[in-house]
């Protein structure tokens, strides 16, 4: 089984508009969710580097959607929707820039849909994971946060959400960006997914 070299990540570019991507001439791994899902720091320990995505302390600071080139794989990093404090005139821009992304002919070989583990669906989740399913693409949701709950917990966290959400509690793996926790079965996805 081929394996991703993530230590070859690196940041490509950043995107303020639909008409400034890129081509799609590489298989994309999307990653959306609310703005304080802890969207960055997942992603810097999916590639095992600290600072590559901007982790901030505060909220919706993914303004813009980031590429970064991961061994010929395209990481797509969209805008954290929800929560951050902004201008409704922004927060308008950051929905037209997620859904015009998932409207264009690209190759959407996985999107990974973060959801915080601690809480019951929100209803911005199940509208994104709704959208997901009705438009075919493929995806997993990555329960963030993990290290927060026990074990046991985690689990019925697990269990529970698929229900709300209508999912196959297999199309859901447990994360932490802090232990590392589920890394390694989020990798396997995505390179089941790409490679």
């Amino acid at each position: 089984m081929a394996r991703l070299r993530y230590d070859t990540a690196r940041f490509e570019a950043s995107y303020g508009t639909l008409a400034q991507l890129p081509e799609p001439t590489a298989p994309e791994v999307s990653f959306v969710g609310r703005s304080n899902v802890g969207k960055s720091s997942l992603l810097n320990k999916l590639i095992g580097r600290k600072q590559l995505a901007k982790v901030s302390s505060q909220p919706g600071k993914t303004a813009n959607i980031n590429f970064f080139d991961v061994d010929g794989v395209r990481f797509v990093d969209l805008p954290g929707y929800g929560f951050a404090k902004v201008s409704r005139a922004e927060k308008r821009r950051w929905a037209d820039l997620i859904g015009g992304y998932f409207e264009q002919e690209r190759s959407f070989n996985l999107v990974v849909a973060l959801v915080d583990i601690r809480h019951d669906a929100q209803q911005l989740d199940r509208d994104m994971l709704a959208y997901l399913t009705e438009a075919e693409l493929p995806f997993v949701v990555a329960l963030t946060k993990a290290d927060k709950l026990s074990r046991s917990k985690q689990a019925q966290q697990r269990s529970s959400l698929a229900r709300q959400f209508g999912l196959d509690p297999n199309q859901m793996i447990v994360t932490s960006s802090e232990t590392g926790a589920g890394v390694a079965e989020l990798r396997r996805a995505i390179e089941d997914a790409c490679l």
